[in-house]
């Protein structure tokens, strides 16, 4: 077996594979976004392989005049059914072999497992190289969101398949490495979340913003961020906000983000304040200028936008699962609800709502509790993961499992 172990001062070539990539918003391309500074900074060489975006233009993939990567290159990209904004890559085996013959990456991180992803991990095995995969996305249990649920099975299988075919699946929280597990996704290990806590922070509250909102100094401004779509659970928060509307009439409901049902909720509730998608220092004001986030999914694999409201002193309200089951501590730094207990999510918010004491407690902490996920100690962490694993024997391993593809 071989194994790459980073020597002291060595630079090394990573080549990042993913379907999703700054500037596009979801938690896959906000991870990498951190991920790639962070490998650049300490002198690595990180090249990018993803497909063309849609309405792709000009972009400035850089922070504060860093670039995210020493080399990008870009495969034929088609929508993603459901998720028409994004786009997944033309598998192009031939470019790849050529490519790694070429410029030979000392390790490959596939962060998603579409047609891109499956053509990284074959040519990467063929050409002996370290391969890593990252479990990013529930899309199994997304399914059933679409209409298509009887797919969870075949897209569980297929998962199944996708990582046992590299050296290592690196997860997000524990609760999701007991879920791989149990789909018989092995070896796993955890790599979380950071967060910028320069970027988020509570001193960017914009009275001139939640004026904007109709908001008077003791109102309460209910936040959500994130797409808005069937898989993000987005009736609760609306039957949340409405009981609480119910008994704090000027509270307002802002909803940060875009997606396929933006369209259905703003002609249900027209009242409520559509922000659209923000980026940067703009999100950050609005994060920071709110007072109780709402987080209802079930079915994110972690949700970087908990980490974010916590670095911004938020009251966040969320189901024990994801970054919440890991992050946070019931009525210290937020609340969390039991994840078939709807009811108690309500309560939460009420609670928050009806108690600024406990509300004003419990959003400090979460901003002291955020200084302490610093990405740096995350990067460093993805280093040790990624380059010191070891080659497995694939030709006889999962049969060994009783694996297959349905």
């Amino acid at each position: 077996m071989t194994r790459i172990t980073q020597a002291s001062g060595r630079r090394l070539h990573i080549t990042i594979v993913s379907e999703t990539f700054p500037p596009e918003i979801n938690g896959v391309a906000n991870t990498l976004r951190y991920l790639c500074l962070g490998l650049r900074r300490r002198g690595h060489r990180v090249t990018i392989i993803r497909p063309c975006q849609s309405h792709e233009s000009k972009r400035d993939l850089s922070e504060a005049g860093e670039r995210l990567f020493s080399q990008e290159h870009i495969v034929t990209g088609l929508p993603l059914p459901g998720y028409g904004e994004l786009r997944f890559g033309i598998p192009r085996p031939g470019f790849l072999a050529a490519l790694w013959k070429r410029q030979r990456p000392d390790a490959i991180y596939v962060a998603t497992q579409g047609p891109l992803g499956v053509a990284a991990v074959s040519t990467a095995r063929k050409a002996g190289i370290p391969v890593t995969s990252g479990f990013h996305t529930n899309f199994h249990a997304y399914s059933r969101y679409y209409g298509a649920g009887f797919l969870e099975k075949l897209l569980c299988a297929y998962g199944r398949w996708f990582h046992n075919r590299t050296a290592l699946t690196l997860v997000p929280t524990r609760k999701i490495a007991r879920t791989t597990a149990d789909m018989g996704i092995h070896p796993t290990s955890v790599w979380s979340r950071g967060v910028d806590c320069s970027r988020f922070a509570p001193h960017k509250r914009d009275q001139a913003l939640r004026q904007q909102w109709q908001l008077q100094p003791e109102d309460r401004a209910i936040l959500y961020v994130g797409r808005l779509a069937p898989e993000k659970n987005l009736g609760m928060a609306v039957s949340c906000f409405e009981r609480l509307r119910s008994l704090h009439p000027n509270a307002r409901f802002i909803l940060v983000g875009d997606g396929p049902m933006r369209k259905r909720l703003a002609e249900r509730h027209p009242d409520y304040i559509f922000a659209g998608t923000r980026r940067g220092e703009d999100l950050a004001r609005h994060y920071a200028s709110g007072d109780i986030f709402l987080f209802p999914s079930k079915t994110d694999t972690f949700g970087n936008v908990v980490t974010e409201a916590m670095a911004s002193g938020l009251a966040v309200v969320a189901f024990d699962d994801a970054a919440a089951s890991e992050h946070i501590r019931h009525e210290d730094n937020g609340m969390k609800a039991q994840l078939h207990y709807d009811e108690g999510f309500v309560d939460h918010a009420l609670r928050l709502a009806d108690q600024p004491t406990l509300m004003n407690r419990i959003r400090a902490q979460a901003r002291l509790d955020a200084l302490e996920l610093d990405w740096a100690a995350q990067i460093d962490q993805f280093e040790q993961l990624i380059l010191n694993q070891p080659q497995r024997n694939h030709s006889n391993a999962l049969q060994q499992q009783g694996i297959s593809l349905l």
